[in-house]
């Protein structure tokens, strides 16, 4: 276990060094989070206005249900899309600007689309296995989907990015590298999650016993405090995101040219893709 931990958080360090020398890449999952307030608000606001849902999960709910997760997924894959093509761009040893990272998820726009109607089948049809109204068995089932999805889906933002596809190809495509090469280990993708996870749980203790600290002082400045983690916890999504990109990229990379960036040398990951 510890290991691997120290392997994650190697492998975090090689991607925050590529960050670091490139710190425009964070400016996309910061405009992706942005957007995606926006869908969330343009689809939250007539939900609970004419509530939507008081009755259940109905048929049109279910329509209503995929136009959100279309428009969602939508916005989220396209900046995905965005930070992997200016990340490769930068693992390729060139100097990616915004520009350059709109451009490539832009002329993948009509793959994008296609794959975010997939992604929003998906989506509603694992919300309907958690709903609360099944029993504990089939929440569970859809969970456990949820996670095989996630992980079978990893690269095919890498692939859209790279090559000439249709969405459903770049899925096939994604699963495939993910057998041949790490299987269910995706040692970077849970250890930069497991390790931003440990961050955010110690600065949500933190801010909230400074918090109750200022309480006792202020209540402005107890909200003062608060508002400033919130703040902290946001910029490390932002952060986590960008570094998630840029090892997807570097991921995919790997499985299909057969080396790691420059940028990854002695973060041991060739290790990631040894066969079990």
């Amino acid at each position: 276990m510890f290991e691997k931990f120290s392997r994650s958080w190697g492998l975090v360090k090689a991607s925050a060094a590529v960050l670091r020398s490139d710190k425009e890449l964070m400016l996309f999952p910061v405009i992706s989070t942005i957007a995606t307030l926006v869908v969330l608000a343009t689809f939250a606001i007539p939900t609970f206005a004419l509530r939507l849902f008081d009755n259940g999960f109905s048929v049109f709910g279910a329509i209503w249900g995929f136009a959100f997760y279309f428009c969602q997924y939508t916005v989220i894959i396209f900046f995905n899309c965005a930070l992997v093509g200016a990340a490769m761009i930068r693992l390729e040893g060139g100097d990616p600007t915004l520009a350059d990272g709109l451009n490539a998820a832009r002329a993948k726009l009509p793959a994008i689309l296609g794959y975010a109607a997939i992604a929003a089948t998906v989506g509603v049809l694992l919300q309907s296995l958690k709903n609360r109204d099944n029993n504990f068995l089939v929440r569970l089932v859809g969970s456990g989907l949820g996670v095989a999805w996630t992980l079978a889906t990893f690269l095919v933002v890498p692939v859209l990015v790279s090559q000439n596809v249709g969405p459903v190809d770049a899925l096939k495509q994604s699963v495939a590298l993910l057998k041949r090469t790490w299987g269910e280990n995706a040692i970077g993708n849970v250890g930069i999650g497991a390790v931003f996870g440990l961050i955010t749980f110690a600065v949500f203790v933190v801010g909230a016993l400074l918090a109750v600290a200022a309480w006792q002082v202020s209540v402005m400045l107890a909200i003062a405090v608060v508002a400033l983690f919130v703040i902290g916890v946001l910029l490390l999504g932002v952060y986590q995101a960008a570094l998630s990109g840029i090892y997807s990229a570097a991921l995919y990379r790997y499985a299909t040219q057969g080396e790691a960036p420059a940028a990854f040398q002695g973060a041991q990951l060739e290790q990631a893709f040894a066969p079990r």
